[in-house]
This record gives C-alpha cells, structure tokens and sequence, in this order.
C-alpha cells in the first residue's frame, strides 16, 4: 500500500506562500506523494520570482508555471466586470474571481502528467476550499481531492504552526509571527486578513497596504484617465487602444497612487461565519465605476434595473466557486446582451481615495438634452404626465379609500 501510494502522483495549486509551502513537503513526508507544484502567473507581482527553484528544493518532483494574465483578463474579468458583480456592497471578487482559472489549468496539468490526484492549501474555514474543488468536481470528476488542512494527520491549525514547520524543515518563507497576514495578489487586487485585523474594531495600519499608498500620503491634485469601451469591454486608456493586461496594470498604478479601491469589510463566508477582510482593487475600481456609469447613460430603464438584480446573482456564483456552472453562463448571454449598446468614453477623477466620473459620452446615448431639460417644449407635452399619474397611482388609490373606510367603520 506504501509503495502504491509513493507512486501516485498529484497536482498541488502552489503559490510559494505559507500554506502551499508547508503542505507540499508535508505530503510527502505523510503519505509519499509524487508531488508536482502548478504555479500560475497571474500578475502577482515579483511573487513567483525562484518559485520553480523553491518548489523543487522543498521536495517537488515537477514545478509547472503558466502564465495566464491574457486568459484571466480576457475570460474572466471582463465577463465579471460587465456584469457589474460587487459582493455585499464592497468586495470586487479579486480572489473568488481567480481560484476557478488556477483550478481549470490544475486540472489540465494532471491530465498532461497523468496525475491521479489534485491538491490545494485552501483551509477547512475559508471559501477557497469551495471554489477549488467545486471546479476539479466540474472539469474532472474522476481526479481525487486532497486537501491536506481536512485531514486528521495534518496537525498544523494555526499559521503560527505553520510557521515553526517551516523553520524546522528549512522551508523559505516571507511570513513570521511578527508579519503574519494573510495575503492573496493577483492583476485585480491584493487582500488582507488575519493578524490585527481579525478584531473589527482595529483600523487597517498604513504599512498594510501594498498596491496602494494610504490616503494621508496621497497626492494633493488629482488626476484624471479616459476610459474607451466597446460593448463594455475595456479597450481604450486615454485614447490609445491598449491590451486589457496593460491597461490594469497601468490603471492600479494611478489608482493606486491616489488610494483608490481600497475597502474593509466584514463578509459573509459561504461556510457560515463572518470575515473581515481589507482590499486593494485600484485598476478594478476605476474600470467598474467608468463601466457603470457608461451603462447608466446607454442602458434603458428596464434592463437596467433588472441586470442589477443578475448582478447580486453574478457575485454570488463568483464568490461561491460556481464558474463553471449552467447558471453563470446562461447570465453571461443575457449580460452579453445588455452591453451591445455600452460603447464610448468615460472620463474618471482620482483624487484622496475617491474615484468619481467626470464626464462621458456614447453613440448610443439615450440622454436627449432636449427631453432632459427644465424648459418645456413640443417633444413632452406635459398634460400627458396628468392621466399616465391617474392610472399609475390608481392601486394606490384604491386601497387608500378602502383603508380610510375600514378606519372609519372600526371608530
């Protein structure tokens, strides 16, 4: 039984931070694995500087590394962002949005190197663990999930252990107990959490932020970006057609200079208990407040009132980890819909923490001054706003006098 289990191979999502760092020597020290690390590139920075000379050192058969900025821009957050999805009020979905891309690429990996078995270093309380394995259940329900921190054997419950594994199997790591957060990057935004941070009532440290200054250091002029989109897809910066990982990258370092997208939140898990996490989504921010409010001048009435409700929807699967389910494609179509008319130019102000538009204009602008305006003329007769007020309000109406009978006839 050893022997066979020495010989299986299996697929870890490493990223080089504490968790995946631990695990991976740890299953091969606990059950003798073939572990081969996947690592994706994602616009984390200088993360994945010597992952490959990292993973193998700490006992990886194989380290795999793929860049996938192109495919997460293109397929996923642009279809996130036309779809205007904002978990509870705040969170722009950085990491929900990732995890379904890394584990689809998991997947094909263990196919290329006939793995049996694919691994994550998501946590038994997180919605990582969801989202990892309700995409490997999607794409390959065959493969075996491992997931090392909901096994019995793996004694390591805090990352402090985790921290004092490392050392002691020479594992090398940035976190220590002193600095100690958790943290997740990518080309969208940066999270937070764990720490100080884990009591509500702790302001957020300055030296917190990463992608981001925080406000007291920030400019005292703002600055301003010209947003160009084509059927709500992002295509133009200031004029000049620009690539969609360009554009972000370019767009988190002005936002990010001016202390744009940055939130605290305390968040519902999809487990059940409350979260409280600080975010960075600089680029993020501004392509979804230029995005909105392009809609808000192209978009009628109806359809837009009813794709806000498609958007609470959206968030939902994307932060549940249901990507790859029926339902968010089929809202996809309806979302692809809504944007054949969300083409023009935003113009959006950056200033102190705040991003705002500060002018726009479409082809397929359905603002007409003339009806807009205080001063009446030929084109809206407003004797016409008489009966069509009659009729709307006739429910109302209705059961007002029937109240107001009831209250008389009850004295």
């Amino acid at each position: 039984m050893a022997k066979k289990q020495q010989q299986q191979k299996v697929v870890l999502a490493y990223s080089g931070g504490l968790d995946t760092s631990v695990i991976l020597p740890w299953l091969k020290e606990t059950y003798g694995y073939d572990v081969i690390a996947f690592a994706a590139e994602l616009g984390q920075g200088d993360e994945l500087a010597g992952i490959k000379k990292k993973a193998l050192a700490s006992g990886a058969s194989k380290c795999v590394v793929k860049d996938l900025r192109r495919e997460f821009v293109e397929d996923y957050l642009w279809p996130m962002l036309k779809s205007g999805a904002v978990y509870e009020n705040g969170y722009l979905l950085g990491t929900s949005i990732a995890r379904p891309l890394i584990a689809k690429h998991q997947v094909e990996v263990a196919h290329a190197e006939k793995a049996t078995a694919v691994a994550h270093g998501a946590t038994g309380k997180g919605n990582d663990q969801v989202r990892f394995e309700l995409t490997f259940m999607a794409l390959d329900p065959t493969l075996e999930i491992i997931a090392p921190w909901k096994d019995p054997k793996f004694k390591l419950t805090s990352r402090e252990a985790a921290v004092d594994y490392a050392k002691k199997h020479n594992i090398p790591i940035e976190q220590s107990k002193k600095k100690i957060y958790s943290r997740d990057r990518n080309l969208w935004h940066i999270s937070h959490e764990g720490a100080d941070l884990e009591d509500p009532a702790n302001e957020p440290k300055d030296d917190l932020f990463v992608m981001s200054q925080p406000v007291s250091q920030t400019p005292d002029k703002p600055d301003y970006v010209t947003i160009g989109f084509h059927e709500g897809v992002p295509v133009k910066l200031d004029g000049k057609l620009t690539s969609g990982v360009k554009m972000i990258e370019a767009l988190n370092e002005i936002g990010g200079r001016h202390a744009v997208g940055q939130v605290d939140v305390v968040e519902n898990r999809l487990v059940g208990m409350k979260s409280r996490g600080v975010y960075e989504t600089p680029g993020g921010t501004i392509l979804m407040t230029a995005h909105a409010a392009l809609e808000s001048l192209t978009m009628e009435r109806e359809t837009m009132h009813y794709k806000q409700q498609v958007a609470l929807k959206y968030a939902e699967l994307v932060y549940y980890g249901q990507w790859f389910s029926p339902l968010r494609e089929a809202l996809d179509a309806f979302i692809d819909v809504t944007q054949r008319s969300v083409t023009g130019d935003v113009r959006v102000k950056l200033f102190k923490g705040r991003c705002t538009p500060a002018g726009m204009k479409s082809p397929n602008s359905l603002y007409q001054a003339d009806l807009a305006s205080f001063t009446m003329g030929a084109e809206y007769d407003q004797i016409d706003a008489k009966g069509f007020i009659r009729l709307f309000g006739l429910p109302m109406k209705v059961a007002g006098a029937v109240s107001r009978r009831e209250q008389k006839g009850a004295k």
